[in-house]
C-alpha cells in the first residue's frame, strides 16, 4: 500500500494556517485529506474552525478526520499523543490520499519531521514537504524580527551575533525547514514593502524555496502538495537552533488562558475592549468564538497584536450551547487578569 504524504503547515501565531487548510479542504480537487491539528489551549478552536468548513466531518461523527491534539505543543508530546493519532490514520490509510499536520504557533518542525522516521511510521507515511506561513503585515511592522534594517545591519555588521530571541530562533528554524514559504496579509502591505521582505526572506530561506504572496488563504491545491521531498531522510540539509540539544524547551513564561461563558457580547465594543486589553497585557494571540445576542450563527473572532478578524461562520447547532469561547495566548498571562477585565463590559 502507497505511503501517505504529509505536508506540515507551519508558521508563527495567527500567520493564517487554519485558514490555508480550510481553503485546501473546500478545494480538494476530489483528494481524501485528512487533518491533524496541534492546538495550543484546552479550548479545540482551530479544529472546530476546520470542521465548519462544510466539507469535513461533522463534529459528532467518532470517525472524523480531523484529529486535535490539545495538551501543549506537538513536538513536546509528540511521544504522547502523536504516536497513537497516527496509528489511528495509518490504519485507514486506504482512505486517505494526503495527510495535513497543523502545528501551533510555537511548534518546532524538526521533533515532529523526526518522528516519521520511527520504524512503525516510516513505513507508511512520508513527509511530502513542509510549508511556512509568513504575516507579511506582521512581518512589515516587527511584531517577530524587529526592524528589518536595523536587524540586517547588525548581521552585517557582527556576523557572531547571539542576541536573538526565542521567537525570532523559532522564525528561523521554521524558514530553514521550508520547501516553500507562503506570504499572507499582503493585501494589507505596499507592493514596495512586499518586495523587500521577500527579498530579505529569500536571504534566509535555503537555495531554491520559494515565496509565494497569497490572500485569504487561496492557494492552488498543486503547489501546497506533491514536493515529493522526502523530509525526514535530509533533516541534515536544514539547520535548527535546537540540532544539539536532546530536547528543546519553549520560552516557559509563554502561556494560554481560556474564557468560556454563557453570555452574549456586541462584536464591535468588544474588539475594541480585546484592543485596550492587548495594550495593557503581552498578548500574541486572541481567537475563538462570540455569542451575539439576537443572531443565529456564532461569530469567529480573531487577533494579531492590535488587528481583530471577525466573521460569522455558521449557524449554532440545537446540541450545543450558546457560549462565548475565547483563547488568549501571552506571556504570564492569568485568569483573574483576562476574567476580570471582561467582567466589566
Amino acid at each position: 500500500m502507497h505511503k501517505i504524504p504529509v505536508t506540515v503547515i507551519t508558521g508563527f501565531l495567527g500567520a493564517g494556517k487554519t485558514t490555508l487548510v480550510r481553503n485546501l479542504l473546500q478545494n480538494n480537487q476530489g483528494r481524501r485529506i485528512a487533518v491533524l491539528v496541534n492546538e495550543f489551549g484546552e479550548v479545540g478552536i482551530d479544529g472546530d474552525l476546520l470542521r465548519s468548513c462544510q466539507v469535513c466531518d461533522e463534529p459528532e461523527d467518532s470517525n472524523s478526520n480531523i484529529i486535535e491534539l490539545t495538551n501543549g505543543c506537538l513536538c513536546c508530546t509528540v511521544q504522547e499523543e502523536f504516536y497513537p493519532t497516527m496509528q489511528e490514520l495509518l490504519q485507514r490509510r486506504d482512505k486517505i490520499d494526503n495527510l495535513l499536520i497543523e502545528t501551533s504557533g510555537l511548534a518546532l518542525p524538526k521533533p515532529l519531521i523526526q518522528a516519521f522516521r520511527w520504524q512503525d511510521i516510516r513505513h507508511a507515511a512520508t513527509v511530502d514537504g513542509v510549508v511556512t506561513v509568513v504575516d507579511c503585515k506582521a512581518l512589515a511592522d516587527g511584531t517577530i524580527v524587529g526592524d528589518l534594517a536595523a536587524l540586517e545591519a547588525q548581521r552585517q555588521a557582527d556576523p557572531n551575533l547571539e542576541h536573538e530571541t526565542p521567537i525570532e530562533e523559532l522564525f528561523e528554524d521554521q524558514l530553514a525547514c521550508a520547501d516553500l514559504v507562503l506570504l499572507t496579509k499582503t493585501d494589507l502591505v505596499e507592493t514596495a514593502t512586499i518586495d523587500r521582505l521577500k527579498n530579505w526572506l529569500q536571504k534566509e530561506l535555503p537555495s531554491g524555496v520559494k515565496i509565494i504572496p497569497i490572500h485569504g488563504g487561496e492557494i492552488d491545491p498543486n503547489l501546497l502538495l506533491g514536493f515529493n521531498a522526502a523530509v525526514e531522510d535530509n533533516l541534515a540539509s536544514r539547520p535548527s537552533h535546537h540540532d544539539h540539544e536532546v530536547e528543546h524547551d519553549h520560552d516557559d513564561d509563554i502561556n494560554s488562558v481560556e474564557l468560556i461563558c454563557d453570555r452574549t457580547f456586541e462584536p464591535k465594543q468588544l474588539t475594541q475592549e480585546l484592543q485596550n486589553l492587548v495594550q495593557q497585557e503581552e498578548i500574541y494571540r486572541i481567537k475563538g468564538f462570540v455569542n451575539v445576542a439576537n443572531k443565529p450563527m456564532r461569530l469567529v473572532l480573531q487577533g494579531v497584536g492590535n488587528r481583530f478578524d471577525t466573521f460569522y461562520d455558521r449557524l449554532w447547532s440545537k446540541y450545543e450551547t450558546r457560549q462565548t469561547s475565547l483563547v488568549f495566548i501571552g506571556r504570564n498571562l492569568t485568569q483573574d487578569t483576562i476574567t476580570n477585565y471582561l467582567a466589566l463590559l
